[in-house]
Order: C-alpha cells, then structure tokens, then sequence
C-alpha cells in the first residue's frame, strides 16, 4: 500500500510516524509547499520576542531525520496543484525548479493546513504570523527600521500574543478588534478583564472598528480614528488550504474546510483529511465547528495513522479547550461559553467564583476569576473560561477533564485534588466551583449574574453586606448596607415584599447572608462573583 500525504508540519507527520510505528510495510511519501516541517506555528510569538529562542527550536525535525527515523521521503518546496480521484493521481509542482509531475497514491491524506487571512492592503510594514518566514521577516524588519509604533490587526490569540511579544521590543503598540471584545470565543464579561489589564500594560486598544485603509504607516479606521503605525501585523484568522480540491468533488464547509467523519474519511473513497484543514465538532453537542488548534491537528494526525494501519483509534472531537498567556495574564477556555450555550437553547446557571491560585498567605498568591456554566436540567457541567496568572492551566485541565467525562456539577466538589499551601487552597477552587453551582441548581442558593443585576436592579433590594468602610469607599448606587455581622439583629429593616440581592467583595460572606436570609423567608439572590465581579 502507498500511502501519500500532503502537508507535513503538525498533523501530516504525526500520521506518517504513527503509520510507520505500526508498519514496515507500507510505503509512505510527503509533499509539502513550505521549508520546514514539522514546526512549532504556536512558538512564533515567543520566537519574535525572545532572543534566546532560535530557529532550531521551532524546527526540530528536518527532512533527513524523518527519512533516518521512519524511513518516509518528505518532499519540501513541493506544492500539489491537483488531485485526480478518478485515476487516483497528484499533479505536484517542484517550487524550487519548476518541474510539474505526477504521483499515484493508493490512500491520500490531505493535511495541507491553512494560511492567514491577508488583508486587502500590501506594504513593505504589513507582516502575517504563520509560518516560521513569516517570524524572521518581522524580526528582521524590527531589527533593520526600528519601529517606533506597531498595529495588530485582529484581537484572537495570536494578536494577543503578539501584543507582549511588540511591546517587549519598546514598540508603542495599538490592537484593533472589530468585534465587541477580545479573545475569540470567551464572554463578553471575561474579555473585560483582560481588556483592562491591558491597558495597565500601556497596550492601546480599539474595539468595534476595523481597518479601512493603509498607506504606508497611516491607518485610516472605518471609525475614523488616524493611527500610525510602522510595523503591522495581520492577525484577522487563517483559511484552509484546499483551493487544489477543486473539481473533486470532496465536500467543504462553508469556511472551505474538509468535512470528515469519526474516522477522518472524507465522502470521496480513500481520500482522507486532518489539521487545519479540516473541519472538526463539538463534543459536547455534536454540531461541526472550524477550530483549528495545533493539538486537534496532532491528536488526529496519530489516529488516521493508526487507522490506516489496521488501528481501531477514532476521532472523538473537541471540547475548544485554549489558552493563552499576554505578559503575567493567563486566560484559558473550555467547553462553552455563556453566549454559545444560550444560542443553543440551553437553560443555563452561570457562576463567578474568585479565589486564589493558593494559600492566601504565601506571597506569590494570585486570584483567578472562573466562571463556569452549566445546564439546569441535567445538572452538567457545559463550559469554563478562565483568567488570572498562576495556575490558569492546572484548573483548565481539570475541567475539561471533568467536560470530556460528562461531570455532573456535583461531582466537582468530591474530586480528590492535590492540596498543599503552595499549591492550592483547602477547598481548591475546582471543588468550590461545583459547590457554588450545586447550590445554585440542585439546592436553594440563587445566583444572579452581575449583567442580569444592571439590567433589572430596579426590580431588586441590593444588599450589601460589607463593612461600612469597605461600603463608604465604594459600592453599587443604591444599595443598602448591614454587614454580615449585624444581619440577624437588623432582619427588620429589609422589605420582605422585595426579592434581595445580597453581595458581599467575592462571594463567599454574600453566601454566608444568603443562608441567613433564606432561613429567615427572604426571596434571595447571591450576587455573581460579588462587588470585585460587578466593578469589571
């Protein structure tokens, strides 16, 4: 058997170790457009910014190590133009020399990837983030001119990555965002935070507007904001490579990604598919979804390779679990969002949990904000997001552990944890998730989210229950203040014909008078994530 595979940086060569792992067998050929193979995409903003990173660390593996390791020809600066499924042929083109030529394949995978979306503006300043070219240009660019300003184009992960990686070259630095936030596919709530601690960074941010012209290092927005800007990056997302599956008959989505099924076939015989190309779906609700991640394209790589060699693996599809850090912040998703499960016609609890990454009284303790949804009728825990420093990642994990399984919220309260002061806090924030949804759903402790709290704090007794200093210094215009310790003995001077919010800094002495109140027949609600939630 003659397996042929196109592309070879994350899901190609994955396929074709996995493949030989299994066989001796068979015999295996790459073609590939690109210099490199095998490459770290995801390592090109850390590339830019750091000195001590090189070329070889995103580079690893080259042609001759593959051909040395697993006996596979990889041909680079080989582009194919054609797919004849009919006689089972490639026309391929040698970019180096010119030639064109045919090969014949028996089964053909195609992980040829995707390639950044390009504005409709050229320049000498105007860079894109995809291949490891791409990262020398900018640094060599940066190097020779000196920019003083820079402009990112797009406000998705790698924009945000290359934020830190700018501005730690001294390079005043603008991102424009067209959406109405930042992050992709997190909340709008979360993408506040983060918002604001860019700013703190001295990062200039515009939301909402979106590039009408360039020239030279003017921009000119559709908002009609001036800018300048002598470097710009393009970071407006990435398009499947398959415009050479044209005439196949191979069906694409919408985004022009391959449409694969559990086993990654496409709907043409011996014709398969996997990485960026390829369009993926939700575990969670089973609906196809483009989210090209560089550990899908992995995880797939090594199931089709198994596969096709007398392997069982299937593709199971995925949760979107993502992260991504911009100087000391951390903001981490899994599963969905508040926005995705309300379009889907979830009914949902959603909960704001602040805690410490650790033990409060070690100094390099730092809070995370987790917010977590989850389905009321089920009980099911449905998605996370995530944003703080230390130990993002570790509660990410978790959850999208806990998601792949099916959790129910009231099992995240009974996991066995690690727990030591520099690693966690008795009640690890994971285990308080849950209990604070359990409550919410499964017990008598409503919750009501700061967004739903503004839009309808006309129908509601604000309670605070804070100290007065804590009070005086701040607080939501109109709200009542008893602090907790002063509750029971002040029962009578809140109107019980009213439903009450009760808030407290972060939530857990807003819980404590909850209880106090709905044991004494208050209609009651525990303010999301408290005051520190609601200032965001």
């Amino acid at each position: 058997m003659k397996i042929v595979v196109i592309g070879a940086v994350a899901a190609g060569t994955s396929a074709m170790a996995k493949a030989r792992r299994n066989s001796e067998d068979i015999e295996i050929v790459c073609y590939t457009a690109g210099k490199d193979i095998s490459y770290s995409g995801c390592g090109i903003p850390y590339y830019i910014e750091e000195d001590y990173i090189t070329r070889k660390n995103l580079t690893p593996r080259d042609v001759k190590w593959f051909k040395d390791r697993f006996n596979i020809d990889i041909h680079i600066s080989h582009r194919v133009e054609k797919v004849d499924v009919e006689i089972k042929k490639i026309l391929i083109k040698n970019e180096i020399t010119g030639e064109v030529f045919e090969d014949n394949y028996d089964k053909l995978i195609v992980a040829s990837g995707a390639r950044a979306r390009e504005l409709k503006f050229k320049g000498e300043n105007i860079f894109y983030t995809r291949s490891i070219e791409d990262a020398e240009q900018i640094k060599k660019f940066i190097e020779k001119e000196q920019p003083k300003t820079a402009i990112i184009i797009g406000g998705g992960f790698i924009g945000l990555e290359m934020v830190e990686s700018i501005v730690s070259r001294g390079i005043q630095t603008t991102l424009i965002e067209q959406r109405d936030r930042l992050g992709g596919r997190i909340d709008k709530d979360i993408s506040r935070v983060l918002e604001s601690y860019l700013k703190s960074q001295g990062v200039n941010l515009i939301l909402e507007d979106s590039v009408e012209n360039i020239s030279g290092n003017k921009i000119q927005t559709i908002g009609g904001k001036i800018l300048e800007g002598d470097l710009i990056i393009g970071a407006i997302g990435v398009v499947p490579n398959t415009d050479f599956l044209e005439g196949t008959g191979i069906e694409l989505s919408k985004e022009k990604a391959i449409k694969v099924n559990k086993y990654l076939e496409t709907n043409v015989k011996d014709i398969y598919a996997i990485g960026d190309c390829v369009l993926s779906y939700l575990s969670i609700t089973g609906e196809e979804i483009y989210m090209p991640l560089g550990s899908t394209a992995n995880k797939m790589g090594r199931i089709l390779g198994d596969r096709l060699t007398g392997g069982n693996l299937e593709f199971k599809g995925i949760l979107g679990t993502s992260i991504f850090k911009v100087f000391n912040f951390v903001v981490g998703k899994t599963g969905l969002s508040q926005e995705e499960a309300e379009e889907r016609g979830y009914s949902i609890e959603v909960i704001h949990n602040i805690k410490p990454n650790q033990t409060e009284y070690l100094k390099s303790s730092r809070e995370m904000l987790i917010k977590a949804i989850a389905d009321k009728e089920s009980g099911k825990l449905l998605g996370v997001q995530i944003v703080g420093e230390n130990g993002v990642d570790k509660r990410l994990d978790v959850f999208a552990t806990l998601l792949t399984y099916g959790a129910t919220v009231d099992e995240l309260f009974h996991i066995d944890l690690a727990y030591a002061p520099p690693f966690s806090t008795t009640k690890d924030p994971v285990a308080y998730t849950g209990m604070i949804l359990d409550n919410a759903i499964n017990r008598k402790n409503k919750i009501i989210t700061p967004e739903n709290l503004k839009s309808n704090i006309s129908q509601y007794v604000v309670l605070d229950v804070r100290s007065k200093s804590q009070y005086d210094k701040e607080h939501i215009e109109g709200a009542m203040n008893i602090p907790l310790e002063e509750l029971r003995e002040r029962l009578e001077e809140i109107p019980r014909s009213r439903k009450i919010v009760v808030h407290c800094n972060k939530g857990t002495t807003g819980n404590a008078a909850q209880n106090i109140l709905i044991n004494n027949g208050f209609e009651v609600y525990n303010l999301s994530g408290g005051f520190k939630n609601y200032k965001n």
